[in-house]
């Protein structure tokens, strides 16, 4: 089990940096954590010390992740709240058979897992139709999902409405460095902004849909998707905490009836 400090600003220091990220005064978050603007600005400035009690009930307002809240903890000199255990380790057998089941009872539709940087963890047969056009490199381990849709090598080429999809992924990755400040996420999206547009951009013309599909040509036909993400409840381990599951749903009848039918064969 590990413990991630590679943050080394001093504990006042990262909570001001927390709370400026959430957009809001000295003043109103001391006024919803109960406690005096004068004490919250001698943390922030570490004129005075956070106690324990303290920075959880700060980072429980300000919505911290749990690896950011052990950085702050430790950097108070105190002891990590949370455990950082191996995706190998024993102690996560019970959550990934929880996930692998989920995402077997997911088929004939394509699901995965993946961790917070978008690397695929696990995933169930269905997700074959999405993956075999793909430029072998790009399936080798580790293979990021966000790469693997955005890349000229990938998913790209596939992809009908390429330019609206790229826009979703690129302001879904700005949302989680907006809440998570994970360096490797802005060196991700960095990457993923760089890749140039796609000539398959003929999304079908009409009334825009109530959530965006994904439309792409595969080797069984044109398929249209939508997508959930779900996410542990109440997690007390970091790997857990950042392991997301992404389900896909046909989108139309069409869909339905040929992954159905896939699955058939």
């Amino acid at each position: 089990m590990k413990h991630d400090s590679c943050n080394q600003e001093p504990a006042g220091a990262q909570l001001r940096q927390w709370r400026e990220r959430r957009r809001l005064s000295q003043l109103q978050l001391a006024l919803e954590v109960e406690m005096s603007t004068r004490h919250l600005s001698f943390v922030e400035t570490g004129r005075a010390q956070p106690s324990r009690d303290l920075i959880i009930r700060l980072a429980d307002y300000l919505d911290i992740p749990l690896r950011a809240r052990n950085q702050i903890l430790l950097a108070a000199g105190l002891a990590p709240e949370f455990e950082e255990t191996g995706l190998t380790a024993p102690e996560m057998a019970e959550a990934l058979a929880a996930v692998e089941h989920l995402l077997k009872a997911h088929e004939p539709f394509p699901a995965l897992a993946v961790d917070r940087h978008w690397n695929m963890v696990a995933a169930n047969g269905a997700l074959a139709v999405l993956t075999e056009q793909i430029a072998p490199h790009l399936l080798e381990p580790p293979v990021n999902v966000l790469r693997l849709a955005l890349h000229p090598g990938g998913l790209a080429p596939q992809i009908v409405n390429y330019e609206q999809w790229r826009s979703y992924i690129l302001h879904r990755l700005d949302r989680d460095i907006e809440l998570t400040a994970d360096s490797g996420l802005v060196e991700l999206r960095d990457e993923l902004a760089a890749y140039p547009g796609s000539a398959n951009d003929n999304a079908p013309p009409g009334r825009a849909p109530i959530a965006l599909p994904m439309i792409i040509d595969t080797v069984a036909g044109r398929l249209s998707f939508m997508s959930t993400v779900t996410i542990f409840g109440t997690p007390r381990d970091i790997t857990l905490s950042e392991l997301a599951l992404e389900t896909f749903f046909p989108a139309d009848a069409h869909t339905m009836q040929v992954l159905r039918s896939l699955a058939g064969s």
